[in-house]
């Protein structure tokens, strides 16, 4: 059964659903308000607190349970949406749609989340470029450099120790290969966010199933062999789909395998 919320910001069976009035929202340093309220409201899906399908308190119930205004909100629920867990319906309101793992709040804030989703939307297009152009212009000694990155990651993962350093020199050394330095210097620039990304995937993937780690190389080998076979538009292909099915798997619990 759906709950539903009154002007308190309860449930119908007596539970706080997203936050208590008298609790307002804390400022963090490097956070946005709408971020905090992201991770607030993720916080509560991810512990089931607010389950899949469960409805979400309405814009003027959120403003005044966390003390901020209906554009914080309403860019809060944006993202959510964007991110794909939660959607609107018409005449109805919002409703959640996934459920990340619960293990996801052991690994990161849950308000840093949406900053970390937002760099993956950089990267699609960014590393996907990256891809086409190393599978056009690579020579020998760049596509070893890529091969011995995923060679390295491989072996961890058949310890079962993954590191977000290897993930990281992979997509590095695909950028180096791309004849053209300013695809290294952004990820450089992204470094921070690339590796903080990474590593709760990589959380994720050591602490789930051991399919998930496998997928993961998977879709490495894709991005490989088209860069090796200098296919472009497969490269190209293969990267966004690599970064793509790496979102999907960290906010939808479902997708785990």
């Amino acid at each position: 059964m759906v709950k539903t919320t009154g002007q308190s910001g309860r449930d119908d069976t007596g539970d706080d659903v997203v936050a208590r009035r008298s609790a307002p929202l804390v400022l963090a340093r490097r956070l946005r308000l709408s971020d905090q309220l992201y991770g607030q409201i993720l916080e509560q899906i991810v512990s089931g607190r607010l389950s899949e399908g469960a409805r979400l308190p309405s814009e003027t119930e959120i403003c005044k349970s966390f003390g901020v205004s209906r554009p914080v909100v309403r860019q809060a629920l944006q993202r959510l949406r964007a991110d794909g867990l939660v959607q609107a319906r018409q005449g109805s309101g919002t409703y959640v749609q996934a459920r990340p793992a619960e293990r996801l709040a052991d690994f990161v804030d849950p308000g840093a989340v949406s900053a970390l989703l937002r760099c993956l939307e950089v990267r699609v297009g960014l590393e996907g470029a990256a891809a086409r152009f190393a599978a056009e212009r690579r020579g020998t000694r760049e596509l070893d450099r890529i091969v011995a990155a995923h060679e390295a990651l491989r072996v961890q993962a058949d310890a079962g120790a993954m590191t977000a350093e290897v993930d990281f020199a992979f997509h590095v050394a695909i950028a180096e290969a791309s004849g053209n330095g300013f695809f290294p210097r952004l990820l450089a620039e992204l470094q921070a966010e690339l590796r903080g990304f990474m590593a709760l995937s990589l959380n994720l993937t050591r602490t789930g199933p051991s399919l998930r780690a496998a997928h993961v190389l998977h879709e490495h080998r894709l991005i490989l062999d088209a860069i090796r076979g200098q296919e472009a538009e497969a490269a190209e292909i293969a990267m966004r789909f690599h970064i793509v099915q790496a979102r999907r798997r960290m906010v939808d619990r479902n997708r785990e395998g």
